[in-house]
């Protein structure tokens, strides 16, 4: 071939690249890493400098063959990976594989796939960052030491197919340390006393805004809790019969700022709160979103800036195009009086941008059809969040009431929008939700007299801090400096991917293995599990990156304690025997009581009796309803992919199935049975007929 190569990592930004590079160049994949180290040994040569021993990886054969003879034919050779340690990384193993010079300008890096920042960056391109390697390197050879060394101690010990990691296994134990605290939590006893009020006017008392409620808040406007039912009895009895007459009326006003842009944790938690998205699936999407979606006649472009990134900063041009965009939508008082710029945690990973729009032109709705679902709920999240970072601040006012009753303050809290600001596009979902949401106040003055409908003391417990979900995981992650953009979610998938953690419903919880393997850990690879270990090893990595460390001094010190570490636990620790719990089936060919035993694919039934008996089976799960067409039990199976659906147990002899499930209810409209469904507002009601539109929903107890 004459002309250029172009390479880089996956055949969809390839695609887009190509489109926007034109017939000069041609662009190919190399579907990732091409060389890494071999999976069959250590392949790390301790005695020289943990020299690493890569090797082409199986399988990739033929597509380095046909890399090389584009190579050899090209003019030149442009490596265009993506532009972390990662990417920097592919380059440098394919400049290996295909002979061409460490000190070549062969390397290009953009932020976004897009026409104007692609072809800018093939005007500059660089030598490879060898700084950016070695921390790769750095981390690679740190992750292969532990992997390698710790996880034959674990199969030893406790059983075979156990593995650790330098992050995975401080993920698992954050998850463990959460679960004893809420076990060892006690909780304690306090009060509160809640009056119910009504405005004294003659007309509209019916009026619901001129109800509100005020809660007893403390001793003479000091602060206090009821930690006793006495104590409350006291309050209850002194404030009975008493009238609640307005002590004072305080307005202030509260400006609340829009969060920053994304970067990759934070998108991960919002995607999780918002959609529901696990954080493997929110960078699944992501990734597609950045590598380039056709939209319009040109062909693909990518829609979103670069996704693994901890850097809030954006472009002069990307803050321009927003402020145009706000003003075109929303006006001049939804700008703030001056540009707003987002401080970052560090300079680690300054060089990128904050996960924004590559393209404001390009409006979630406007492209809303180019788009899977996914994508487009995913980019309108990205979207919004962005722009609205560039907005106004929200402005409430703040009104706060105070009642004397015989010495007891009772306080009552109003809030009103007097300025939606960056609200009026987006809303930040939070992880902890406010106990009671502050109510709108009838206008109260002081000296004022209100009318008593009721006083209620009520009983309550402080609660247990909750169980992590996906979302506040990779946040923990972050704040404790564990792992970088793009580890949180891998990490998070492989713990569970292990066994070592379970997920139910959204709550992350220890498996009876992560908690015996995490004590492993603790008792003899301290470091390993310790937070402050392994944030101050990431700070290390950031350091290679920058050139203020060398990779070999830095594995070369954690290597003279670890080697210790593994010799002192395979000499002396003991074995654990891991106990499978026992389930009430027998097994139907010699009878002793089957186990419940975990695999690829997840759970199944066992017999303990192997290798003499190999009898395995899988775990039903009844529905507890019965099949429309046959009368026999329905059980929940598994689509490949792993959604539930609803069969007959008599399958094959009866082939129902069903999304749905259905009851023994006859549609009032057609007479045909009726299925609960679920949706997005809950469960609900209707008809197995397709033809009819009967749909009824449950209603909601007043605790729900």
């Amino acid at each position: 071939m004459s002309g250029y190569l172009v390479i880089v990592e996956s055949p969809a930004k390839a695609k887009t690249i190509g489109r926007i590079l034109g017939k000069k160049y041609k662009v190919e994949a190399s579907v990732g890493h091409l060389r890494d180290l071999p999976v069959s040994k250590l392949a790390i040569d301790i005695e020289h400098d943990f020299k690493p021993q890569y090797m082409n990886i199986r399988g990739k054969g033929d597509l380095i063959k046909a890399l090389k003879k584009d190579a050899k034919e090209a003019d030149r050779v442009f490596l265009a990976t993506d532009p972390d340690r990662e990417g920097e990384a592919i380059s440098w193993h394919l400049s290996k594989i295909l002979d061409i010079d460490e000190n070549a300008v062969c390397r290009v890096t953009f932020n976004e796939v897009t026409k104007n920042a692609v072809t800018e960056a093939f005007k500059e391109p660089r030598k490879i960052d060898m700084e950016l390697v070695d921390a790769y390197q750095a981390r690679r050879v740190l992750d292969r030491l532990v992997g390698y060394s710790i996880s034959p101690v674990l199969w030893k010990k406790v059983k075979k197919g156990l593995s650790a990691g330098r992050v995975q296994s401080v993920a698992t134990r954050l998850v463990c340390d959460r679960e004893d605290e809420i076990e060892n939590f006690v909780p304690q006893e306090y009060w509160t006393i809640t009056a119910e009020l009504l405005k004294d006017s003659n007309t509209n008392k019916a009026l619901k805004s001129n109800r509100f409620t005020a809660k007893y808040f403390g001793e003479n406007g000091k602060k206090h809790q009821l930690k006793t039912k006495e104590e409350a009895d006291q309050v209850y009895q002194d404030v009975l019969g008493k009238d609640f007459i307005v002590a004072s009326v305080k307005t202030t006003e509260k400006k609340k700022s829009p969060p920053p842009p994304f970067i990759t944790s934070t998108l991960q938690q919002e995607a999780s709160r918002k959609l529901g998205f696990t954080a493997s699936k929110t960078m699944s999407v992501v990734q597609s979103l950045y590598e380039g979606v056709s939209v319009g006649s040109g062909g693909p472009t990518g829609l979103v800036t670069y996704i693994r990134t901890d850097s809030t900063r954006i472009s002069d041009e990307a803050a321009a195009a927003a402020k145009e965009e706000i003003l075109r939508e929303f006006g001049e008082t939804y700008l703030p009086a001056r540009r707003r710029i987002y401080q970052n945690k560090n300079a680690a990973q300054d060089a990128h941008e904050a996960i924004r729009p590559a393209h404001i032109e390009y409006k979630p709705a406007d492209i809303k059809e180019k788009l899977t679902s996914d994508q487009y709920k995913l980019y309108k999240l990205i979207y919004e969040r962005f722009i609205a970072s560039q907005m106004a601040d929200a402005i409430y006012s703040v009104c706060t009431v105070e009642f004397d009753v015989s010495g007891h303050t009772f306080r009552a809290v109003g809030t009103t929008v007097k300025f939606a600001g960056y609200t009026k596009l987006y809303q930040e979902t939070m992880d902890e939700k406010a106990e009671d949401a502050d109510d709108k106040l009838p206008y109260l003055e002081q000296r004022e007299r209100v009318i008593v409908e009721a006083i209620k003391p009520e009983q309550h417990f402080t609660q247990p801090p909750p169980r992590y979900t996906e979302a506040t995981l990779v946040k923990a992650l972050e704040e404790n400096g564990i792992g970088r953009p793009s580890t949180y979610a891998p990490t998070v998938s492989v713990i569970q991917a292990r066994g070592y953690v379970g997920k139910e419903k959204k709550a992350l919880y220890p498996t009876e293995l992560g908690r015996i393997v995490n004590e492993i850990m603790k008792k003899s690879f301290s470091d390993i599990v310790n937070v402050e270990f392994t944030a101050q090893m990431e700070e290390n990595l950031d350091k290679i990156e920058q050139g203020n460390k060398v990779w070999v001094d830095v594995v070369r010190e954690f290597y003279g304690d670890f080697e210790k570490e593994v010799e002192k636990a395979t000499q002396e620790l003991e074995h654990v025997k891991l106990e499978d719990p026992v389930s009430d089936v027998p097994c139907d060919k010699c009878g002793k009581m089957m186990v419940i035993k975990t695999g690829k694919y997840g759970k199944f039934l066992a017999c303990p009796g192997y290798p003499e008996c190999k009898n395995t089976k899988p775990i039903i799960e009844e529905v507890g309803a019965d099949c429309p067409l046959c009368g026999n039990a329905l059980i929940y199976r598994k689509t490949k992919t792993g959604k539930k659906y609803v069969a007959c147990s008599n399958y094959p002899d009866c082939k129902f199935s069903s999304w749905n499930i259905p009851t023994k209810d006859p549609c009032p409209k057609c007479g045909q049975y009726l299925e609960i469904a679920q949706g997005k507002k809950g469960k609900y009601l209707k008809c197995s007929n397709k033809e009819c539109d009967y749909t009824s929903f449950f209603k909601k107890s007043k605790s729900e």
